[in-house]
């Protein structure tokens, strides 16, 4: 009744510095429109900025410049550390390492 509960603590400790090094984040939300355009998106998430990219004016106009330009997207996320993942159809959300998109 009184031993150690193998429940997970409902807290976390967090380092005097997270906050000082996370007090602001910066979004972005673009249009892609042709593969042209993934380089501007490379530069903000290098940058260190989240991304919602909406992809269907892309999709709609050529669904192969859209595969390859997701495939670009993909290559640089893996190599940043960073995430990728689909919303709907239409948007897409790309972070840097220090953000993961939930699954769930």
């Amino acid at each position: 009744m009184f031993g150690k509960s193998n429940q997970p603590e409902d807290y976390a400790e967090l380092d005097e510095n997270f906050f000082k090094e996370h007090t602001s984040y910066n979004v972005v939300v673009d249009t892609l429109r042709s593969f042209d355009e993934i380089e501007k998106v490379q530069n903000a998430l290098r940058d260190g900025k989240v991304v919602f990219l909406r992809i269907k004016e892309m999709r709609d106009a050529d669904i192969n410049e859209l595969k390859r330009s997701v495939d670009r997207l993909k290559k640089t996320c893996s190599a940043m550390s960073g995430d990728i993942a689909g919303v709907d159809e239409d948007v897409l959300i790309i972070t840097p390492n220090y953000a993961k998109v939930f699954r769930g």
